[in-house]
């Protein structure tokens, strides 16, 4: 239950409120108030040993009328008090389901052309076989093998004995000519090259220096030679450069703005906020069902006299499985309190300062701090996310490598790859700094670090080397 991330949990607790009879759902009036400082002793289930306060102020307002619950719950009530008939569930489509991805999106296009059904047919082989990026995944000859071996399957289910209409290579050149005149521009590409020239084409830059830089010299430009590009076009190596720059504003991937995704939701499971000076964490369960032990049943268990054996087994195997749940989601709860805390005490420095003040934190340090195993650290930090004054961050975000600073304190890995970011960001662009220079300026900072350590950082940073960073 600890390596689960709060939606899943979610629907863990509610499978488990549906199929374990003893387990009922504390309503909201019901709820005990949480500790205003998000304190480790707030529960988030409550238990069935309630005192006889707690019992009277727990009675939800038409308690008394438990036989008609279900009908409530069903059914609701009219004016006068009198349980109405559920409406039937609107046929509404959600508006989620009429994405139609990138394939529908293709098709539909197709169907507005003038088409024969045989064009239109070989058109939906092409789309197929058109990945979710924009690029067509098969050679011409293996879409021709593919619809040619459907229409010889046609053929043979129809027993005709004449040639099957097998489709030709003109046809399929043909073809591939409609399907990359479809928008976006650049579908059914079969190389980065090629889908920078159809966008170029598209945009009604034929001809121009940017487009024979990528039909004649793509490797080149690649590759960053503006000088010998220049000589080679009769233009100067910065007016090269300027077209380069208008490549890099084309979309190398311009299925994925049409492609069907799920949306992805990101729930934080702790809240860190700044209040009077101080960092609090609280755990965010609120909307998690609150659980507890049901009355109804736990009357059924006093009496368990009048019960046949395989009654009383499944009363004790549900009773048992019910009180474990509810202690282990108040066990999830306290453990992720305490590794977050220290966490936020930790790493206070980043809070109050940015990413550059943050310091290395290894799962083994927490695990020795918190007093659990260093596995349950790493179950608790996996897939967890904590919204905190500096937002929505992962919880393996606060944990990085080490590396020495000239007067011997430890620094963050993730802080000194901000710090080179920073440095690259701020560089000119005429004269970039090189890895040997960033090197050097980190040691003026204090900051023991080798040159091909920089150079990693800056690989993993996305950023490229000096000389294909340097402008003309």
């Amino acid at each position: 239950m600890l390596h689960m991330p709060l939606l899943e949990l979610q629907q863990h607790l509610k499978q488990e409120l549906t199929e374990n009879p003893f387990l009922e759902l504390v309503e909201e009036d019901e709820e005990p108030v949480t500790a205003p400082d998000g304190d480790a002793s707030s529960s988030l289930a409550d238990s069935p040993d309630d005192d006889a306060d707690a019992e009277s102020a727990n009675q939800a307002p038409g308690a008394e009328d438990e036989s008609r619950w279900e009908e409530f719950v069903l059914a609701g009530e009219d004016a006068d008090g009198e349980p109405v008939a559920p409406e039937e569930p609107s046929r509404e489509v959600p508006i989620a389901a009429l994405s139609q991805g990138l394939d529908g999106h293709l098709r539909a296009q197709v169907r507005l052309l003038d088409l024969s059904e045989r064009d239109l047919l070989l058109a939906d082989e092409f789309i197929g076989n058109i990945t979710d990026e924009g690029y067509l995944a098969a050679s011409l000859d293996e879409i021709l093998s593919g619809i040619n071996e459907v229409v010889r399957q046609a053929a043979e289910a129809r027993d005709d004995d004449r040639d099957p209409p097998l489709f030709s290579p003109p046809e399929a050149e043909r073809m591939l000519r409609v399907i990359q005149g479809l928008e976006p521009a650049g579908m059914g590409a079969r190389t980065l090259q090629e889908c920078l020239a159809l966008q170029l084409h598209d945009a009604g830059l034929a001809g121009t220096l940017a487009e024979r830089l990528v039909r004649e010299a793509f490797d080149e430009v690649l590759a960053h030679r503006w000088v010998e590009l220049g000589r080679r076009f009769g233009v100067a190596p910065a007016e090269v450069q300027a077209a380069a720059d208008g490549l890099a504003r084309l979309n190398p991937k311009p299925g994925l703005a049409f492609a069907a995704r799920a949306a992805e939701y990101v729930i934080p499971d702790l809240i860190v906020e700044k209040v009077e000076g101080r960092y609090v964490v609280f755990v965010n369960d609120t909307h998690l069902p609150r659980l507890r032990l049901s009355r109804s049943y736990q009357d059924v268990v006093r009496d368990r006299r009048q019960l046949d054996v395989e009654s009383k087994e499944f009363i004790t195997t549900r009773l048992s499985a019910a009180q474990w749940l509810i202690q282990a989601i108040e066990q999830r709860r306290q453990t992720m309190l305490k590794v977050m805390h220290f966490i936020v005490d930790r790493q206070r420095e980043y809070f109050d300062r940015g990413i550059q003040a943050l310091r290395p934190l290894t799962l083994r340090e927490v695990a020795e701090a918190v007093g659990i195993h260093e596995s349950t650290v790493s179950r608790v930090t996996s897939e967890k996310f904590a919204q905190t004054p500096r937002g929505v961050l992962p919880l393996r975000f606060f944990f990085s490598s080490a590396l020495k600073s000239a007067d011997g304190e430890d620094l963050s890995a993730r802080g000194i790859k901000a710090t080179i970011e920073q440095l690259i960001a701020a560089e000119d662009p005429h004269r970039p700094l090189s890895d040997q220079a960033l090197a050097e300026q980190l040691e003026r900072d204090g900051v023991q670090i080798a040159r091909r350590t920089v150079a990693k950082y800056r690989e993993q940073l996305g950023v490229l080397p000096a000389r294909l960073r340097k402008r003309l």
